[in-house]
C-alpha cells in the first residue's frame, strides 16, 4: 500500500484545485486549511489511463468524434462483472456529469411547482437542483439512531409525504451520500414499491457504486419490475478520479421514457462526445481495476484509523461515526462534544480544517460533518491530531 501511495499521491495545492485552491471563496477563509471536503482524491489516476490519454493528445486532433463500440463493451462488461447488471447499449445516453443530468431530468420530466422528494440528509446539489428549477422540495427525513449512527427509512412517512405533496419525482441515492449507507434489497424494494404505487419517477444516483466495504451494492437496474419509472445515473468519475473529464451516463431502460428524454435532448442538451473523457472511462473499465482496489484499501484503512483513534480518547470516543458501507465519505456526529452552533469555530477557525458541514445536507444536522477519506493517510492522521488536540484545550459545549 505504501508503494502505491508514494507513486500516486499528489500535492494538489496551487493546481487550480477546487478542493485546495478555492477555500477563500467557499469558506471565506484565506488561511492554509487542511482540505477534507469535496468528493475527489489526491491520487493520480491509473497509469494505463494516463498512457492512453497521452497517446491521444500526441495524435493532436480533437475534432468531432464518435463513441466506439469498444466503449460500450467495456462499460457493459464492468456492470455485468461487478454489479450483476445486464446493461443494454440502447439504454445509454451521455452527459457532462451526474449533477448536470439531474438538472436536465428535472426539466424534462416535471414542470414548475411539481413536488420532488429527496431523502435527507443527502448530497446538497439535489435540493439545489429542485429549488433552482422552481419545483417544490419535499424532504423526507431518514431516521437516525444515535446509539450507532445508522440511518434508516420510515416507509410510512415516505408514503405519507408522497401522497400529501403529490410527489412526481424522487431523487434517490445509493450508496447514499453523505451517510455511507448501501440500501439492501429489502429496503430498495419497499421504497420502489411505494414509488411505483404512486407513479413517482425514480432518478437513482449510483455514482458511488464501486466503493463498497463489507457489504454489496445492488443497482436499481437489477429490478426490471420498476423500469417503467426508473432512470439511473452513474459515471467513472468518482471511481477513477476523472471528474473534470466530463463524461457520465444516463441509463433509461424504458422505451417511452427514453423517447421523451431524446426529444428533450434534441432541444436542450445537444452535446458532443468528450473524446478524452470517454477514452479514459473505457480504459479504466478495461485495465484499472487493480488501481481501484488499492485506493479502496487506503480508504478503508483511513476509516479504521479515525474510528480506532477516536475510540481511544475520553472526549472523541463520544463522536458518533455512522457505519461505513459505501462511498469514500464519512459522516460524523459531534453533537455530544460540541455545541452545534460552534462547529465552524471548532473545525474551521481553530482546527483549520475545511469539511462539508452537516447542515449543508439537511437542516437538522448542524452538529455533523462529512469527511473525505480518499486521501493519503498523512492527511487523515493530521485531521485526527488537530481534532483531538483542540478538544483537549478548549470546551465547545
Amino acid at each position: 500500500m505504501q508503494d502505491f501511495i508514494q507513486e500516486h499521491f499528489i500535492n494538489r495545492k496551487n493546481t487550480n484545485s477546487s478542493k485546495w485552491d478555492n477555500l477563500a471563496v467557499r469558506f471565506n477563509d484565506n488561511r492554509d486549511l487542511l482540505a477534507m471536503w469535496v468528493a475527489d482524491m489526491e491520487f493520480k489516476t491509473a497509469k494505463e489511463i494516463l498512457s492512453a490519454i497521452n497517446e491521444r493528445v500526441n495524435h493532436g486532433i480533437f475534432g468531432y468524434s464518435l463513441t466506439p463500440n469498444s466503449y460500450y463493451e467495456s462499460f457493459i462488461s464492468w456492470m455485468k462483472q461487478y454489479h450483476n447488471v445486464e446493461l443494454k447499449k440502447e439504454w445509454i445516453r451521455f452527459n457532462l456529469g451526474v449533477v448536470n443530468s439531474i438538472y436536465h431530468l428535472i426539466n424534462c420530466f416535471s414542470k414548475e411547482n411539481d413536488s420532488i422528494l429527496i431523502l435527507s440528509p443527502v448530497y446538497y446539489p439535489f435540493a439545489r437542483a429542485v429549488k433552482d428549477n422552481h419545483r417544490k422540495l419535499v424532504e423526507n427525513e431518514l431516521v437516525y439512531n444515535e446509539d450507532n449512527g445508522e440511518f434508516c427509512i420510515d416507509y410510512d412517512k415516505l408514503e405519507k409525504d408522497i401522497i400529501t405533496n403529490d410527489v412526481k419525482m424522487v431523487i434517490f441515492c445509493s450508496p447514499h451520500n453523505p451517510i455511507s449507507r448501501i440500501w439492501n434489497a429489502d429496503e430498495l424494494k419497499k421504497c420502489f414499491d411505494i414509488f411505483k404505487k404512486h407513479n413517482v419517477l425514480i432518478i437513482s444516483d449510483e455514482i458511488h457504486q464501486d466503493f463498497t466495504y463489507k457489504k454489496s451494492f445492488i443497482s436499481a437496474l437489477n429490478y426490471e419490475e420498476y423500469f417503467d419509472n426508473l432512470i439511473i445515473l452513474n459515471a467513472a468519475s468518482k471511481t477513477f478520479n476523472l471528474a473534470c473529464l466530463l463524461n457520465s451516463h444516463i441509463i433509461i431502460p424504458n422505451e417511452k421514457l427514453l423517447a421523451v428524454y431524446d426529444e428533450f435532448a434534441k432541444r436542450f442538451n445537444q452535446i458532443e462526445t468528450n473524446i478524452i473523457g470517454q477514452l479514459a472511462t473505457e480504459i479504466a473499465y478495461k485495465k484499472a481495476r487493480y488501481w481501484l482496489e488499492n485506493v479502496k484499501e487506503i480508504i478503508y484503512k483511513n476509516y479504521l484509523y479515525i474510528k480506532d483513534e477516536f475510540a481511544k480518547d475520553e472526549i472523541t470516543k463520544n463522536i458518533i461515526i455512522s457505519p461505513f458501507e459505501g462511498t469514500y465519505l464519512l459522516f460524523l456526529n459531534f453533537s455530544k462534544v460540541i455545541n452545534e452552533n460552534r462547529m465552524k469555530e471548532f473545525i474551521q477557525d481553530d482546527c483549520m480544517i475545511a469539511i462539508d458541514y452537516g447542515d449543508w445536507f439537511g437542516k437538522d444536522y448542524k452538529g455533523f460533518m462529512r469527511v473525505n477519506l480518499a486521501t493519503a493517510p498523512i492527511h487523515i492522521e493530521e485531521f485526527v491530531k488537530r481534532v483531538k488536540n483542540q478538544l483537549k484545550i478548549k470546551d465547545y459545549r
